[in-house]
């Protein structure tokens, strides 16, 4: 479903994205989207919301969605 990109992750203003895995629980996955624009990413919170009852139960159990700024970042 992601590979599908139902939300148009580059018109909704994705400027990259992760895919977390749990190495102890497959099942379980994390994606995590980068953006500029906080207005970007309350519309794309919104149009996740509106798809995820569409396929919850089939490709998605419990989707959440949480909204984070990067504070401190750091690369060595």
């Amino acid at each position: 479903m992601f590979d599908n990109d139902p939300i148009d992750r580059k018109k909704s203003g994705v400027n990259r994205y992760r895919v977390y895995r749990s190495s102890e629980d497959s099942s379980l996955v994390i994606i995590d989207l980068e953006f500029d624009d906080l207005n970007n990413v309350h519309q794309t919170q919104a149009t996740l919301r509106n798809l995820w009852p569409k396929v919850e139960g089939t490709m998605m159990f419990n989707p959440q969605a949480r909204i984070f700024e990067i504070v401190d970042a750091k690369k060595y």
